[in-house]
């Protein structure tokens, strides 16, 4: 069993090595790519400091995404393609990082307690599949640092995954 090792959240680049291995050890040997957004998911919530909101949306169509695992407080269900930081993240195929949600134009509020956002989109063989959501109730919470880190841990969880049957 898995039993998740306390990071020290003093710097950066440690907390994110150290939690991208505890993902690796913790997802090694499961490809449901649901069970492993799950768990991913309840690792980041519980490791990383100052977010009220870490989960998962999948894209089901080319137009939409749907709600995956996440942790926090309940969130909107569907986000269209190009909407929010969410649909902009899939439509650019590129991580957002939004240091204040009110500047940022069509930001969806899921939870007006959020005040800043970074989502990373899950790209495996040049399909986007979905996207890692996180957000903060601090403005300014992301930096690049936090990106380079979330970005690894979208790849972790990726390349875990089975997504043949998907």
């Amino acid at each position: 069993m898995f039993a998740a090792q306390k990071i020290s959240q003093d710097d950066k680049p440690t907390l994110y090595r150290e939690l991208c291995s505890q993902l690796q050890g913790l997802l090694q040997g499961e490809g449901d790519v649901i069970a492993n957004a799950a768990n991913a998911s309840a690792l980041i919530f519980e490791q990383v400091p100052d977010l009220n909101w870490a989960g998962f949306y999948f894209l089901k169509t080319p137009e939409e995404l749907v709600l995956g695992p996440f942790q926090g407080k309940p969130a909107c269900v569907r986000i269209a393609v190009g909407k929010g930081v969410c649909g902009a993240a899939v439509a650019r195929r590129a991580t957002v990082l939004v240091e204040d949600v009110y500047a940022f134009p069509g930001h969806i509020f899921c939870d007006g307690g959020s005040r800043s956002e970074l989502v990373v989109p899950l790209i495996h063989e040049g399909r986007v599949l979905g996207v890692l959501d996180l957000d903060s109730p601090t403005t300014g919470r992301f930096d690049a640092v936090d990106q380079a880190g979330f970005e690894r841990i979208a790849q972790i969880y990726i390349a875990t995954c089975d997504w043949t049957s998907v």
